[in-house]
């Protein structure tokens, strides 16, 4: 069996600026959910079976108390935020199994997933369906891939070293230098994506880079600068470290077939019917002129 699973945070962003305004009978933003609802079966409909969804029930985890700047629901749009609990409602109604997080975020359920589902032997391929960078340290292989829905791109672990310029297990010690923008933490001055991928390249983790950058086998540019850098912001790296390494201690799931898609429950068709009727903007105008 494959082992499908889903960003649903990252799903419900990308649907609500690729779809136009729907709104049902009461006036609710809806043409988001309605969007990956229809994925998510479409994916069904082409044979995957066994589906778990991640969101982001609250924006703000543990994170926010280790990293005041780290990212928080401030300033998402009133119509995407409102359908976070309807996105988890039509979910679950449908059948997929829906882990909403609060505490940790929605990564990290996926990173437990992952993991779980990897050392399951009945389990074929676990595909990670999101293009957040930080979940690229959860690719084993090709056991363990990640998947762009939008772009159809899968990274597995040849994928993840073409594109950052190291292996998965060095993914935190990147983002560590070289910050992760959409998560709100800036990395080190002076240490560029090609500047880490050559230094951890060949000493894996920040722990294991010589102080001295005479000492270093890799030449990148201003090595002295860079080891400055990296010596008076030691404790500021190990800190952006552990912002990026995914918790898979999160109990998301404990036996995969638990995530066999088996059909919506009964009162899905009338949340279905709900969604469908929602109007878009042109719907609303073309029925005026009728």
């Amino acid at each position: 069996m494959d082992v499908h699973l889903i960003d649903g945070t990252y799903e419900l962003f990308r649907h609500f600026h690729a779809v136009p305004s729907a709104r049902d009978a009461e006036g609710r933003e809806v043409a988001a959910v309605r969007s990956v609802l229809h994925s998510l079966l479409a994916m069904v409909r082409r044979g995957a079976t066994h589906i778990g969804v991640a969101t982001d029930h609250v924006i703000e985890s543990f994170r926010n108390d280790l990293w005041p700047g780290y990212k928080t629901g401030a300033g998402i749009d009133p119509d995407l935020w409102a359908q976070f609990p309807l996105l988890e409602e039509a979910l679950a109604a449908a059948g997929f199994v829906v882990w909403p997080m609060v505490d940790v975020e929605a990564d990290d359920a996926l990173a437990a997933a992952a993991a779980v589902a990897a050392r399951d032997p009945r389990v074929t391929q676990v595909l990670i369906c999101t293009p957040d960078k930080d979940l690229a340290q959860c690719v084993r292989g090709t056991r363990v891939v990640q998947v762009h829905r939008r772009t159809n791109v899968t990274l597995d672990e040849a994928g993840v070293r073409a594109k950052f310029g190291v292996g998965p297990g060095s993914i935190p010690d990147y983002l560590a230098l070289v910050g992760d923008a959409a998560d709100g933490y800036p990395g080190l001055r002076g240490w560029g994506a090609k500047s880490a991928a050559t230094v951890l390249a060949r000493y894996e983790h920040l722990d294991l880079i010589p102080r001295d950058y005479r000492q270093w086998d890799v030449s990148p540019a201003s090595p002295a600068a860079l080891s400055r850098t990296l010596n008076d912001q030691r404790d500021l790296a190990m800190l952006f470290r552990t912002l990026a390494t995914l918790r898979t201690d999160v109990p998301a799931v404990e036996d995969v077939e638990t995530l066999r898609w088996t059909g919506p429950r009964p009162d899905f068709p009338a949340l279905a019917a709900r969604l469908e009727a929602a109007q878009t903007s042109a719907d609303v105008a073309s029925a005026r002129h009728r």
